[in-house]
């Protein structure tokens, strides 16, 4: 059995990869998400609809309350120092330099936190204006908003942030 999985691995190691960086995905989602309940439902719960302030950036980004986008930028910030440690040294085994991997990753999750922070927080603002908010409509839009990414954060860890040197 070992010996089939090993087979598998090697013949199929992008699929490999791709399945490695998934698990990894959902195990810090685990983390992100407890993280955002915390903030949510306790140290930022008198935040829920206390209005953002003097902020024509975020006001016209649509994010209205001070407690969903405090606990999605930080939950988004946990979240993906998790994934990139787990991904650097268990999905892809990246040898490259660090500090390189470091800053490319730190531009991709700021474009990445900037966009989560800002649709969770939009949706977030719909769903208390309409009186929709609870704990499960809650975590569904979070679960929503943290998912989406993959769609860009995959082949830009697997290709130009967690690269393998070639061997010589």
């Amino acid at each position: 059995m070992k010996e089939k999985a090993k087979a598998f691995v090697e013949k199929h190691s992008e699929i490999w990869k791709f399945i490695k960086f998934t698990f990894t995905g959902a195990s810090t989602s685990i983390l992100e998400m407890a993280v955002y309940a915390v903030l949510q439902y306790g140290v930022f719960r008198s935040l829920q609809g206390v209005p953002v302030e003097n902020s024509p950036v975020l006001e016209f980004l649509g994010i209205e309350y001070k407690g969903y986008l405090y606990s999605y930028l930080i939950s988004a910030i946990i979240g993906y120092a998790a994934a990139f440690l787990m991904n650097r040294k268990l999905t892809f085994k990246a040898d490259a330099n660090p500090l390189v991997s470091s800053i490319l990753y730190a531009i991709m999750v700021i474009c990445t936190i900037t966009f989560n922070t800002w649709f969770g927080a939009f949706l977030g603002t719909i769903v208390t204006n309409n009186g929709w908010s609870n704990f499960w409509v809650d975590m569904l839009l979070k679960l929503v908003v943290m998912t989406l990414p993959t769609v860009w954060t995959y082949p830009l860890s697997r290709f130009v942030i967690h690269r393998k040197k070639k061997d010589s």
